[in-house]
């Protein structure tokens, strides 16, 4: 396994007052283990897909040729749609430089865009800029009825109409939606397919914050090259402790629902996740989605917060070390020492830096997440730690298993419904109200 995660600086026998206790942990597990065997009669019945897609190939063939029809000829692809329809896709894509700050402008291939939020401003200045007659798009919405989502493909129709392209829909759109039901509408499906748009279809029984092992995040990485099959096999190796029937104790993502089970009933009701890697900084956002849609119901859950290390020490560590101690942490580091440019013996001297002779940038990075973590300990904030000696396909298929598991079991043990979101359904319904009653 590519993830290594140790709890020992959330314990109170190494970091005294401020940490769990031991007897407090011993109880979440033994609440997670009644989790994990509910788990395994979802993966028996097929009840719950997604623990099923780590071991599918069949469709991956079909993903990797609808990329290359995607790629073919174009300058620019675009991925219309919100929430976890995006930020899957968007997080594997950080592993070829998607929005890394600096690296993503040289990004080979054609440019990827994630249009995920509704921003007039910003989707007018995009569809005037893109070269329209060499840039694909593809519109996901797992109902078809996504509002964001169908807008933003009604504004691109618009657009190729305006330019003189009228006629290109079924050559510059794809469609992912889920296959249409009998007696019930499929908007999305309406608008693109009397227009000759393909679609690929949408898992059934997977929504769209779990769906990064689907096409929906696959599509995607394959179109910016990455192996989807390894990702697939990353996300097995973070299964198979669940598939060997190992005990809660012995089973990453349950220690982790575990600790964080434990942690809000101690009054720690803060989940502050701070990766060292600029290519770990969607994993962060996704990870906030999914936590927050997922958990918080019913009055229970934990507020989640996202953090990147270096730059976030400058803005958050102050209030994490000296405001209240109300928070669980988890540091996440990457095998980054000996990696980066490597600092002349004599402009350190200059600089007033001897230290830094001869080291390399990822000496310094790799330091700090140590001493972040430590530093937090010493505090008395409890932090996890997860490290990735190697961040690839494989590693980030098994983080993004990792955090769908552990979540699942989280809320499972406080007893909601981990895969609904009726809060944030009312709110579509009011925001089309509201719509319709503007002039």
């Amino acid at each position: 396994m590519a993830l290594q995660q140790s709890i020992d600086l959330a314990l109170a026998s190494h970091i005294g007052d401020g940490g769990l206790p031991r007897t407090a942990l011993d109880a979440a597990l033994a609440v997670v283990g009644r989790g994990m065997k509910r788990l395994a009669e979802d993966d028996a019945t097929g009840r719950l897909p997604l623990l099923h897609m780590p071991r599918v190939t069949e469709d991956l063939d079909g993903i990797r040729e609808a990329a290359s029809w995607l790629r073919r000829d174009a300058t620019d692809v675009v991925f219309l749609g919100t929430g976890g329809s995006s930020l899957g896709g968007q997080t594997l894509a950080q592993l070829k430089d998607y929005a890394v700050p600096g690296a993503g402008r040289f990004a080979d291939g054609p440019r990827v865009h994630f249009l995920d939020n509704l921003d007039p401003v910003t989707f007018d200045r995009v569809l005037h800029k893109l070269p329209l007659s060499s840039t694909r798009f593809v519109a996901i919405s797992k109902s078809g009825g996504t509002g964001e989502t169908l807008m933003q493909t009604m504004a691109v129709l618009s657009a190729l109409d305006r330019a003189g392209l009228k006629a290109r829909p079924a050559d510059a759109l794809l469609g992912l939606s889920e296959p249409r039901k009998a007696g019930t509408r499929n908007a999305l499906r309406d608008l693109l397919e009397p227009e000759g748009v393909r679609f690929l279809d949408h898992h059934t029984g997977i929504g769209g914050r779990y769906s990064v092992l689907t096409n929906v995040g696959l599509l995607p990485a394959a179109v910016l090259g990455l192996d989807i099959a390894a990702v697939r096999a990353g996300a097995a190796e973070a299964y198979e402790p669940f598939r060997a029937g190992r005990p809660a104790a012995e089973t990453p993502a349950a220690v982790g629902a575990a600790l964080n089970i434990a942690m809000a009933l101690e009054g720690r009701n803060i989940a502050v996740t701070m990766a060292y890697a600029d290519r770990l900084e969607r994993y962060t956002r996704w990870w906030v989605q999914l936590w927050a849609e997922s958990i918080g119901k019913d009055g229970k859950g934990s507020q989640p917060v996202a953090a990147i290390g270096p730059v976030d020490q400058h803005s958050q560590l102050q209030l994490y070390l000296a405001g209240p101690n109300d928070k669980l942490f988890t540091v996440i580091t990457t095998g980054v020492e000996g990696q980066g440019p490597v600092m002349d013996a004599k402009l350190a001297e200059r600089a007033g830096a001897a230290e830094f002779a001869g080291k390399h940038i990822g000496d310094l990075v790799a330091a700090q997440g140590r001493a972040t973590a430590d530093t937090l300990a010493r505090n008395r904030r409890p932090t996890r730690r997860i490290h990735i000696d190697r961040l690839d396909e494989r590693a980030m298929g098994e983080l993004l298993m990792h955090g769908m598991l552990e979540t699942i079991l989280t809320g499972y043990a406080l007893g909601v419904d981990p895969f609904d979101q009726p809060a944030v359904e009312e709110g579509k319904i009011l925001a089309k109200q509201y719509l319709a009653q503007a002039k």
